[in-house]
């Protein structure tokens, strides 16, 4: 008989989801690893989340998953990370580019360690990685995924630095995905409000935000976690392209 788990949409496929071990990208973990493929979670100081959350994986089906520290602008990390997928798993199919820096930035108060890390890890990273990964990639035909943001289109205030760098990463999306084709679909997911900010954030903000959605309430990271699935298992002629999950906030 075959098993439940071979008749998953995404059984024997290994994927790498950086900054995975909380909010959104452990969520799309869970999601994917349910659908049958094998994690490697990367992490940068949360050891604990990454922990617990891989023992919840292999408690759920052993040595399918799997955890890597790493800082992401380290030059060498991008190579050391594709090469502990392919120690752990022996292939790699999906990389999502999900780890990033949040925070304001306004004008007259911008410093370089700010720009640095901004745009170190939601545009530097996520190219340097998928320039490791390209090549094991290619050999499965495999998929990236960059996860983007509407303001990488529509600024949010006091946010220049981050904005410029989402800009970049949609960019940088499609021409990876002209680059790497035909072996290689690359592909972005633009979350509208799906999880608030860490910190203070005043409820008023929060309902003026979700008053700007065309559906009239938040999201989940369970809705990005889908679109990850979607474009994994199910979108095999989707390429180049941004998917916006934002309950139609960008219209």
């Amino acid at each position: 008989m075959t098993s439940s788990i071979e008749n998953s949409p995404l059984a024997g496929q290994v994927v790498l989801i950086t900054g995975a071990a909380r909010r959104v990208g452990a969520q799309v973990a869970r999601v994917l690893h349910a659908a049958g493929a094998n994690i490697l979670i990367h992490y940068r100081t949360s050891a604990a989340a990454a922990i617990a959350l891989a023992d919840s994986l292999n408690a759920a089906r052993p040595r399918s998953a799997a955890i890597h520290a790493a800082h992401l602008l380290n030059p060498d990390a991008p190579e050391k990370l594709v090469a502990a997928a392919l120690l752990e798993f022996g292939h790699l199919d999906v990389l999502i580019n999900n780890a990033s820096s949040f925070y304001p930035t306004p004008v007259g108060r911008i410093t370089s360690p700010q720009w640095d890390d901004l745009v170190g890890s939601n545009l530097k990273a996520p190219l340097f990685l998928s320039q490791a990964a390209a090549p094991s990639l290619k050999a499965r035909r495999g998929l990236i995924i960059n996860m983007v943001d509407i303001h990488a289109l529509r600024p949010l205030k006091e946010h220049p630095v981050y904005c410029a760098a989402k800009a970049g990463l949609v960019m940088l999306t499609k021409s990876l995905a002209r680059e790497l084709g035909p072996e290689i679909r690359v592909n972005g997911i633009a979350p509208g409000p799906v999880l608030w900010p860490e910190g203070d954030m005043q409820e008023e903000v929060k309902r003026d935000i979700i008053d700007r959605t065309a559906l009239k309430r938040p999201g989940s990271p369970e809705d990005i976690a889908q679109t990850a699935l979607f474009l994994a298992a199910h979108a095999p002629y989707i390429t180049g392209q941004i998917i916006a999950v934002d309950g139609g906030r960008s219209i």
